[in-house]
């Protein structure tokens, strides 16, 4: 069974903002603990080996940012990381406040620096994501056949707008680029699973990336797990601590763990396979 982990983040403290630093702090008994563990996995080569120790045949390693002002450095960090071996998928980022003619320098980052899909941040950048002004950055995507992956849903960090991340929005960039590949990380967490789940059903270019959810709750969020368990794909949000928003105590994300939660799901083996590994080959063109 292949598996890849569709939602993986850079540990480089450089690049992170002060929040995420804290929240990372905030899982390990002491900051010196989180520093080494940031700095052990900053380095490709032992993340490829802790993705031995996991199960995973690959990772897409996305480009982020939580501000409005280190995009281009997240993107040249994570080209240089994914250089070492091509179990590691690059994503890029861009922000409409920022790339003036998203469309030109999306195609520069996909065919000059090897970037195979793009991650998008409304919430955190204060956009809609049917906003016309990023269509030509679509009609580009949909053009050189790569997954655009969106965050959905909640955040919990300083200065994210939860309404930009509604699915809802998607209805009309699936209609109008019926062929774009369309990927809702954390479905729509929060208020719009329903939402999240009526998209991926309603469109056959929209899927719901499973990051950021309770493995073991995924069942009672999607009902219909199984029957469309062509429109999921497997993410961890890894380095991501898990949050309990009970208490507000974070835990490190175990993604052995949350891989053999999902496959001892009470669903089909084949709607396994196709989570966790399947769907995302499809999406990356590895099949």
């Amino acid at each position: 069974m292949t598996i890849i982990d569709f939602h993986v983040h850079l540990t480089e403290l450089e690049i992170n903002t002060t929040s995420i630093i804290e929240l990372l702090s905030s899982a390990y008994p002491t900051r010196e603990d989180m520093l080494a563990f940031c700095n052990k996995y900053s380095n490709p080569h032992n993340y490829l080996q802790l993705m031995d120790q996991l199960g995973l045949d690959y990772a897409v390693i996305l480009a982020g940012s939580k501000t409005l002002s280190n995009g281009s450095h997240m993107n040249e960090a994570v080209e240089a990381f994914c250089q070492v071996s091509p179990r590691l998928i690059p994503f890029c980022t861009l922000d409409p406040h920022r790339h003036p003619n998203m469309g030109e320098k999306l195609e520069d980052l996909c065919l000059n620096h090897g970037f195979k899909g793009l991650k998008l941040y409304p919430p955190y950048h204060h956009f809609y994501p049917n906003d016309h002004i990023l269509y030509p950055l679509y009609a580009v995507a949909e053009r050189l056949d790569i997954p655009v992956s969106y965050h959905t849903g909640t955040s919990i960090f300083v200065n994210s707008r939860t309404k930009y991340g509604n699915p809802l929005y998607f209805d009309d960039v699936a209609v109008d680029f019926p062929n774009l590949k369309i990927i809702m990380a954390h479905g729509g967490r929060g208020p719009w699973f329903d939402e999240a789940m009526c998209m991926a059903r309603l469109h056959r270019n929209v899927y719901i990336d499973i990051s950021g959810l309770p493995p073991k709750n995924l069942i009672e969020i999607f009902p219909d797990m199984e029957r469309f368990a062509h429109k999921f794909i497997f993410g961890t949000d890894w380095p991501s601590p898990i949050i309990n928003l009970a208490n507000r105590k974070t835990t490190v994300m175990d993604v052995k763990k949350s891989i053999e939660t999902i496959k001892n799901l009470p669903i089909s083996r084949p709607a396994i396979a196709r989570i966790l590994g399947e769907n995302a080959q499809q999406l990356l063109g590895l099949v």
